[in-house]
């Protein structure tokens, strides 16, 4: 036997590719049968499936990850499954999870929610691109130099607010951002800029909302003698701080703490959330449903 056979006959079968379906529709009988038999008659195997029904607006919400063949890409993928989307009206999103997804962080001065990211994003246990940092400050130049990451020191002023939310997003266009994370960054988008981003940018709030908005949260939360702090992770829109929240964590506090050591711990806690609800909807575990959001846990 000739060694070019040999190769041929022992070589290992290509890797399967690896996708994320989600879907929302109105429900009704026999949606999750055909989207399942759907996938199955593609050859593909579902690895995780989850799905929700809110009563309230009778809608479906619901989560398959799936390996397809080799061959497969998701265009493919979308078109074989298009009848099945077309017969219960669904509006869906297709991730092929081959490509790394592309996030951009804004940092201001504060530098432990970003530092944590770059961790996560350095230890693979969050699967990103990181295309740019952008801050108001150059606190953290060196940081982004350190790690390999474009920098963009863009000050912000009432008077060029409008042209650095311009360079923003073309930024975002420039290098095919799937998210823009706002890791302390403390400055406000306008409406229009949230409006354009709608879905695509993740602020991490310094308070378990709704309480204590505004400056020094913490300090607030001293005062009134609050036995958990906490801090929100949620999606930016047009309404200040109202968006639809992602991740929220607590923390006990007791009366012997300090301001600082309220601080100290909702450093640590605001890094923890905006990390997770980074990655919940990178893996898209996230779904908008009105002012809520659908949250599939891993």
């Amino acid at each position: 036997m000739s060694d070019n056979l040999t190769e041929a006959t022992t070589a290992a079968p290509s890797e399967p590719q690896s996708f994320v379906l989600t879907l929302s529709c109105s429900d009704e009988i026999g949606i999750i049968a055909a989207v399942t038999g759907e996938i199955s008659s593609i050859g593909g195997n579902i690895l995780e499936s989850n799905q929700y029904c809110d009563k309230q607006s009778n809608r479906l919400f619901m989560r398959i990850s799936f390996e397809t063949p080799h061959s497969f890409h998701r265009e493919k993928v979308e078109r074989l499954l298009q009848p099945t989307i077309d017969r219960f009206g669904m509006k869906t999103s297709i991730v092929d999870l081959s490509r790394k997804r592309r996030i951009i962080i804004m940092v201001s001065k504060f530098d432990h929610a970003l530092l944590h990211l770059l961790y996560q994003y350095r230890v693979g246990w969050l699967n990103v691109d990181v295309v740019a940092i952008v801050s108001n400050h150059d606190t953290c130049a060196k940081i982004a130099e350190d790690a390999n990451i474009p920098y963009y020191l863009w000050p912000v002023s009432r008077e060029n607010k409008t042209e650095q939310e311009r360079k923003l997003i073309e930024l975002v266009n420039d290098t095919g951002a799937d998210l823009v994370v706002l890791a302390r960054y403390m400055q406000v988008l306008s409406n229009e800029a949230s409006n354009r981003l709608f879905g695509k940018v993740i602020n991490i709030h310094h308070s378990f909302l709704p309480s204590f908005k505004g400056a020094k949260p913490y300090h607030q939360a001293h005062e009134r003698g609050v036995k958990l702090i906490g801090a929100t992770a949620h999606y930016v829109t047009a309404d200040l701080d109202e968006g639809p929240i992602i991740e929220q964590e607590t923390e006990p506090v007791t009366h012997s703490m300090s301001p600082d050591d309220f601080v100290a711990a909702g450093r640590e806690i605001e890094s923890r959330v905006l990390a997770k609800a980074v990655k919940n909807h990178l893996e898209s575990r996230v779904m908008l449903n009105g002012h809520k959001t659908i949250v599939f846990a891993r």
